[in-house]
């Protein structure tokens, strides 16, 4: 394909299909590990996203009232934790003019969070409510369609139909025909009454039967979970007086066990760092057990952040309320950072707003506050930037200094919430060091049960090799016993 076809490729494109095992394998996943398969939808989406230039599209070259009208926008989760991607189809209609334009801002959209979430899949909800014959365009669902079949591999769980008129039947009996018998099955058609069998309420707009007082506007870019102001969670003060003093002591005495720890988070980070350099020049084809695993930290520009995706509570019955976050500061300079939370009436972050000296570690204590449990769709922000050697570091300093910083020059990480059930938690706690293994993820779920279903096929076929000889040697079997008797019978025969 690459000597056929590179000039139909972006150069970047291939250039990260050589680097991203995890883009490689969502491939493989969607097209059931059929590598005939894997490379032809590799070689569509490669042409494809050369001809839409996806990886240059952004809002400059876009036009504005395509953001402004609040057709196609992120904005909440589904039960399940995964993204909800709106269409809002009443405010669609259809104009051929206009066709290229909107299919690049479906793009965007996409393209901006499968880099900003590490390629987390998506929900699509398409809300017909208050739209009629004037907003049906197949192509335009049609193009959306392909996006998750043949472009975005493994990124689509579902598409949750809200309230289809009748007179759209017909149509989507067409858009069944395009998805496939896989697709077909996450087509989910609901109504007020059972829409949240799959988006709790507190996603949903109010014709939808829910709560969320959310309301689309343009600028700025709907950044999810942290476009409206959130409270900063600072060390904990008057507002937490009604924390039980055996609490407080417990934060204490942990604290204090940090701080004696503090000196060796360099050497943490080193030796994580150390590891991955020997796995990565490991050319031997056997590799750890955990290799992959044991690479929890996200190497960012200014700060080195670990734990890299999720951040592990336990369950009301685990108890488990309390994770660590440690910070690494990789610059020369002094890194400024703060952490947002979407839910901020549930989580206490210590420190939220600081600073961090060059080549230092720094440990973020994030808890559960009160009886508040975790949730999936808990997120987190960092916000970095590197301040100049003659600005302080004090409360004042820090928040002119992000008042005045440039959005270009601030780097950002979010982090999501993993709640586990059993009673020792995986990831990185209070009660754990900055190198333990968090649970299984899905891919290594896949992987695993890959494995068995090959082991699973061996079995199968030794099975029947067994049977056929088990068949072979009865047929023989017999065959010895009707010769043996037939010998007997001429000998009885002659004598006779």
């Amino acid at each position: 394909y690459l000597l056929d076809k590179s000039d139909k490729y972006d150069s970047r494109d291939v250039e990260r299909l050589q680097q991203d095992d995890k883009w490689v394998e969502n491939y493989l996943i969607w097209r059931h590990d059929v590598v005939d398969d894997t490379l032809k939808m590799i070689d569509e989406s490669f042409q494809w996203r050369k001809e839409y230039t996806v990886n240059d599209l952004s809002e400059s070259v876009l036009p504005k009232w395509l953001f402004e009208i609040g057709a196609l926008f992120l904005h909440g989760y589904d039960k399940e934790g995964y993204k909800l991607f709106w269409f809002k189809v009443k405010h669609h209609t259809r104009d051929p003019k206009q066709q290229l334009e909107k299919k690049k801002l479906v793009a965007f959209w996409l393209e901006h969070y499968y880099k900003r979430d590490h390629g987390k899949p998506l929900t699509v909800v398409f809300d017909m409510a208050e739209t009629g014959i004037s907003h049906i365009d197949l192509d335009f669902v049609r193009f959306i369609v392909n996006c998750f079949t043949d472009y975005y591999p493994n990124f689509l769980t579902k598409i949750v139909i809200f309230e289809m008129p009748w007179i759209m039947n017909a149509a989507f009996k067409i858009v069944k025909g395009w998805l496939g018998p896989d697709a077909i099955s996450m087509l989910k058609f609901t109504n007020k009454t059972d829409v949240q069998e799959y988006i709790s309420g507190e996603y949903l707009p109010p014709h939808m039967g829910g709560t969320d007082s959310f309301k689309y506007s343009y600028p700025p870019l709907v950044d999810d979970d942290f476009q409206t102001p959130l409270c900063e969670n600072g060390p904990i003060t008057n507002e937490d007086e009604h924390e039980s003093k055996e609490e407080m002591d417990a934060d204490t005495k942990e604290t204090g066990e940090l701080n004696e720890a503090q000196n060796l988070n360099q050497k943490k980070m080193n030796s994580i760092e150390q590891i991955s350099k020997s796995e990565e020049t490991d050319k031997t084809e056997i590799k750890p057990k955990n290799a992959k695993k044991a690479l929890t930290t996200f190497k960012g520009p200014l700060l080195h952040i670990s734990p890299a995706e999720e951040l592990y509570f336990g369950s009301k019955e685990t108890g488990e309320k309390k994770c660590l976050i440690v910070l690494t500061n990789v610059t020369k300079n002094v890194v400024a950072f703060k952490v947002r939370t979407t839910a901020p009436e549930k989580y206490r972050v210590k420190p939220s707003n600081s600073s961090c000296e060059p080549g230092t570690s720094l440990d973020i204590i994030v808890s559960l506050h009160g009886g508040f449990a975790a949730s999936l769709q808990d997120r987190f922000l960092i916000m970095a930037a590197e301040m100049d050697q003659s600005s302080g570091a004090g409360v004042p300093e820090l928040t002119q200094f992000w008042k005045d910083v440039p959005r270009t020059k601030v780097m950002e990480h979010r982090l999501r919430c993993h709640v586990i059930e059993s009673s020792k938690p995986s990831s990185l706690t209070l009660k754990d060091n900055a190198s333990n293994i968090p649970a299984k993820t899905n891919e290594d779920l896949h992987i695993q049960l890959t494995h068995l279903l090959q082991i699973n096929k061996r079995l199968e076929e030794h099975m029947n090799r067994c049977l056929w000889f088990q068949q072979l040697s009865l047929v023989l079997s017999l065959l010895s016993v009707t010769v043996a008797a037939f010998c007997f019978y001429l000998a009885y025969a002659q004598r006779s």
